[in-house]
């Protein structure tokens, strides 16, 4: 393999290693989702509009564009350390998001969870994928991307019952809690020497002093393929928003679907999004990557261009949204595995924190915040 950096791998299980990663993950992903159904609830608790609190969520998710600068850390001082410290600096942010009540206290906190969850899901693909042989990366990372479907089916679901019996802040005190627990279960597993010191490859990169800020962007090995990689994710990460974005509102305009109708929808795509991700653990090894890749990009773009035929009554709508936001997310999930493999290992998280910039479900979805474009 490319880029491999030889060094000792400490015994770490499949099963710990992936279970602690979906762990994480799952918490991570319910603060990320948890504005989706709840914003006008937790709107309505702090004092402010749902316009106001819209834009503190906008710029919660442009904290995203930053993630590049963990990669670097990750990538000189260790995957684990910048993990932890993302978990903690998203710790913190909850917590001071629970005890807010003024409109800075939740603009910080909305910055600390943006730049800790951005640090926080690239590096873990990047540490998980330096503990896995590269035909078993799809498998593994695709079990931890479990964790996005089932926050929609099983995590905000609770939290909306824990909301009604307990108000809006307790949510984000257990969240809170529970990633300063998970800070502190990565710390306990073994790491693997890494960094440019340790890499071969080295020699090649300029000197830190030169490559501070040119490092945070720029792939010094294998880079038309790192690059090409990563516009293939961006470019169908933006066609696919265009369908997550409208949906809500084309489904109520045309079909006269409620809030309550719209949540079933949405739980109903949870599904498709599970589906997905457990295809790619399944097969995508067996496939190959970038053949996942262009399978997934292939059977998204048949949606795309089924939707106006079959935007004849809601069961077909649903169906083929919900089929090219299956394929979207098997083109996604094994985008993953096949961007890890780019460029030396020495790099691995750079590229995945560049990778996750251009394709960030929170950076990309801010957009349709209500009150982000409002003047």
């Amino acid at each position: 393999m490319k880029g491999n950096v030889q060094t000792t791998k400490p015994e770490l299980s499949f099963r710990r290693l992936i279970g602690t990663g979906m762990a994480a993950k799952l918490l991570v992903d319910i603060g990320a989702q948890i504005f989706n159904p709840f914003l006008p609830v937790i709107a309505a608790g702090l004092g402010v509009s749902v316009v106001e609190l819209g834009r503190l969520v906008g710029l919660r998710s442009a904290m995203g564009i930053f993630s590049p600068v963990s990669g670097t850390l990750a990538d000189r001082h260790g995957y684990r350390l910048v993990i932890r410290g993302a978990l903690l600096l998203t710790a913190t942010g909850f917590l001071l998001l629970a005890v807010s009540s003024a409109a800075w206290m939740v603009a910080l906190a909305m910055i600390l969870t943006g730049l800790g969850m951005g640090a926080f899901v690239p590096n873990l693909q990047a540490f998980v994928s330096s503990r896995l042989d590269y035909r078993l990366r799809a498998r593994g990372l695709g079990m931890i991307e479990y964790s996005w479907a089932l926050t929609g089916i099983i995590g905000l679901p609770l939290i909306g019952l824990l909301i009604a019996a307990t108000g809006w802040r307790t949510p984000f005190f257990l969240l809170a809690a529970a990633m300063v627990v998970m800070s502190v279960v990565f710390g306990a597993m073994p790491g693997i020497q890494q960094g440019r010191a340790a890499s071969s490859d080295s020699a090649q990169l300029p000197a830190p002093w030169r490559s501070r800020l040119a490092e945070l962007v720029v792939i010094y090995t294998n880079r038309r393929s790192t690059y090409a990689t990563i516009l293939a994710g961006a470019l169908s990460y933006f066609a696919a928003m265009q369908v997550m974005i409208a949906h809500g509102a084309w489904l109520a305009a045309q079909y006269g679907l409620d809030a309550a109708t719209l949540g079933l929808v949405a739980f109903i795509f949870g599904w498709f999004d599970l589906a997905a991700s457990v295809s790619v653990s399944l097969f995508t090894d067996r496939l190959g990557k970038k053949r996942s890749v262009l399978i997934g990009i292939v059977g998204s773009l048949v949606g795309y261009l089924l939707m106006p035929l079959l935007n004849v009554a809601l069961l077909p709508t649903v169906a083929i949204i919900g089929m090219a936001r299956m394929f979207f997310e098997f083109n996604i999930v094994s985008h993953f595995p096949l961007l890890s493999e780019q460029g030396v290992a020495a790099q691995r998280s750079g590229v995945m924190t560049l990778g996750a910039t251009a394709t960030d479900r929170r950076l990309t979805g801010w957009l349709h915040r209500p009150g982000c474009w409002s003047m």
